[in-house]
């Protein structure tokens, strides 16, 4: 009795079966049977890789479960090796007068080896008894009986039951090789998947970290940006507001310069709200353009009359080719992205300068739009880092969403957006849109 054991004894009469409290122990007397109780930590066991795949090979093997599945397991080899023995002995026997003993003797090998394949050793020393006794009153004289009359055929008979007993116990012992190295497989096949499992499991968890940093980080960035643009328009509108409040005397032009104040900067906190629900949207994967064919010239109005305040300073140019095909697009959305490039080159432009918007066919299925300014222009290295969410261009004062929002908006549409130097200097944004009906 090993430590961590313990031994429960009940009446014959309340004897329970085998296996429902433990396994049984060796002690019995009387009226009573003893149990052995596994230990406390054997309990709620979690089994390593190597035995789930020893348990596998022996489940393939038929080692484990039904006791009559494991009871016919092992008479397979027996009966394979008897069955094969009966089939060579039926066939030579009607020419036992003209087969040579060592002829018979290597056919009878045979069957020794099929036993120790299929059952293993004991199964191989069964076959090979019989295939002795077979040789002996089958085919040696005088048939019928185990008597041996010449010396030479009692030579031949040990030689050859000392042969196939050998035969049959390298076959069985290259049998356990084979079986030792379909465990040893079965084991690593476990410890693979098992580590591809936790891999799997690893990456997982490291692309959630990075997906809750990322968006920790935007977070942080979204709060900032909200705090200062955000701050600007609402103080500006809130001071013009108090001043009127309070009465104090402005001559007309002093008053349509405040209420045009107040104007510009609810205009923007409109354009800083919709650019912050929009990024909500893209962050949460669920921005889906409704699609209809827009004719980009009509939108290149409306977004300039409605955002007039916003470019009144400068000279907005349209070029747009009459044969220009309709595209397939979300007019809020597409509306928004023009937008924030209006804003950008507004932002970034000087007062007088001109701003060109433009669009012309590319090929059959996109249509380039572009918006092109005459300010300072972006540097070539950061051409592709001014789309990442707030990443503000040298000396920008805005949130530093607008381009993010317009690359998501332009690639939900299977489009493309890039920036590069415009023909008269300062900033040319361009982005594609598919071809209605393309």
């Amino acid at each position: 009795m090993t430590r961590g054991d313990a031994i429960v004894s009940c009446p014959a009469a309340t004897r329970l079966p085998l296996g429902q409290l433990g396994e049984p122990g060796p002690e019995r007397c009387g009226a009573s049977t003893s149990w052995r109780v596994p230990p406390a930590n054997s309990i709620g066991h979690q089994r390593s890789p190597a035995e789930q795949g020893r348990t596998v090979t022996e489940n393939a093997q038929g080692l484990t479960g039904d006791p009559l599945a494991m009871t016919s397991k092992r008479l397979y080899g027996p009966a394979a090796g008897l069955a094969s023995l009966l089939v060579a002995a039926a066939v030579l026997l009607p020419f036992r007068d003209d087969l040579d003993t060592a002829t018979v003797a290597l056919v009878f090998v045979l069957p020794g080896v099929a036993a120790a394949l299929a059952g293993g050793r004991w199964a191989a020393l069964v076959t090979a008894v019989a295939a002795g006794v077979a040789l002996n009153v089958g085919f040696l004289r005088p048939y019928g009986t185990l008597k041996v009359d010449l010396i030479d055929e009692v030579i031949n008979l040990i030689v050859f039951c000392g042969v196939a007993l050998l035969t049959a116990a390298l076959a069985a012992r290259e049998r356990d090789r084979r079986q030792a190295a379909e465990e040893r497989a079965a084991r690593i096949e476990a410890l693979s998947q098992e580590n591809m499992e936790i891999r799997d499991e690893q990456e997982r968890l490291s692309a959630k970290t990075l997906a809750l940093g990322i968006a920790g980080e935007h977070r942080s960035a979204l709060l900032r940006a909200v705090s200062h643009d955000l701050r600007t328009p609402l103080t500006t509108i809130q001071a013009v507001i108090s001043d009127l409040r309070d009465g104090t005397e402005y001559d007309p032009a002093a008053q349509d310069e405040m209420l045009d104040l107040v104007a510009d900067e609810a205009e923007r906190l409109a354009r800083l709200v919709a650019n912050l629900l929009s990024m909500s949207r893209i962050d949460a994967g669920v921005l889906l353009p409704e699609r209809q064919a827009i004719p980009l010239e009509e939108l290149f109005e409306a977004c300039v009359k409605r955002h007039s305040r916003l470019v009144r300073d400068r000279k907005v140019a349209f070029d747009v080719a009459l044969t220009l095909p309709l595209v397939d697009a979300d007019w809020t959305l597409v509306d928004q992205v023009l937008t924030n490039l209006l804003a950008n080159a507004v932002r970034h432009a000087p007062i007088g300068s001109r701003i060109d918007l433009a669009a012309r066919r590319r090929s059959e299925t996109m249509v380039e739009v572009s918006v092109a300014d005459q300010g300072p222009g972006i540097p070539l290295e950061l051409a592709e880092a001014v789309f990442t969410p707030f990443r503000k261009g040298p000396g920008s004062s805005s949130s530093g969403v607008g381009l993010a929002i317009a690359r998501a908006i332009v690639e939900a549409h299977g489009g493309t957006i890039s920036i590069g130097e415009a023909r008269r200097g300062g900033a040319r944004v361009v982005f594609t849109l598919p071809v209605h009906g393309a």
